[in-house]
């Protein structure tokens, strides 16, 4: 869907200007996790880490399951590639989802609600990956939380959003400190404020 004013730009190349092509290839350098994991129900964890490689010819037989060892393992899940989803718990999942989204080597990794429905020593789990990653493979990170203690694991700068608009952006330390009533209410949870009109 396009912006209803300015651009999305993205190694700046203005999305909305690219051809099918072009989108494409730029897609195939962002890893996506979803909130629910998004996992193949039919499919081991090592088939639903293998999937990208697959589907895009990025790899053969035993380099796939090399490449799949190696992934699992960055996430702390190395032995499980004969599981099935539903022997995994919700924070193991997620970490299978992340394994897979880092099969193509990308650049950018978006992650929806990483941290939703986790309990708290899972969810440090998840952002523990998630800044481990970003300091070894040197990706950028997009989180998309409502977990306000998570982006203060996780975060560099934060952008807040109300309304469908950037109402504040900049480093979180920044933003703890700007006094800003909005960006207060939502670091503090309060009931009171502009964000729900009180």
């Amino acid at each position: 869907m396009a912006p209803s004013s300015g651009q999305v730009l993205v190694e700046g190349a203005d999305v909305n200007a690219l051809s099918t092509q072009e989108l494409e290839r730029l897609r195939l350098g962002m890893g996506m996790v979803f909130q629910g994991a998004a996992l193949f129900d039919s499919m081991t964890v090592g088939e639903n880490v293998a999937f990208p490689l697959v589907e895009h010819r990025r790899a053969r037989g035993k380099e796939i399951a090399g490449r799949v060892r190696a992934l699992l393992e960055m996430v702390g899940m190395e032995g499980n590639e004969e599981k099935m989803p539903a022997e995994l718990s919700g924070g193991m999942k997620k970490r299978v989802g992340i394994a897979r989204a880092l099969a193509l080597e990308p650049a950018i990794m978006l992650y929806d609600e990483p941290t939703s429905g986790l309990d708290p020593i899972s969810a440090a789990q998840i952002d523990g990956v998630i800044v481990r990653l970003k300091e070894q493979l040197g990706v950028t990170s997009v989180v998309v939380s409502h977990d306000v203690q998570s982006l203060r694991r996780v975060c560099d700068r934060m952008a807040l959003l109300h309304d469908g608009k950037v109402i504040a952006s900049g480093p979180l330390a920044e933003l703890e400190a700007s006094g800003d009533p909005a960006v207060n209410q939502f670091l503090t949870a309060s009931q009171e404020g502009p964000l729900t009109g009180g």
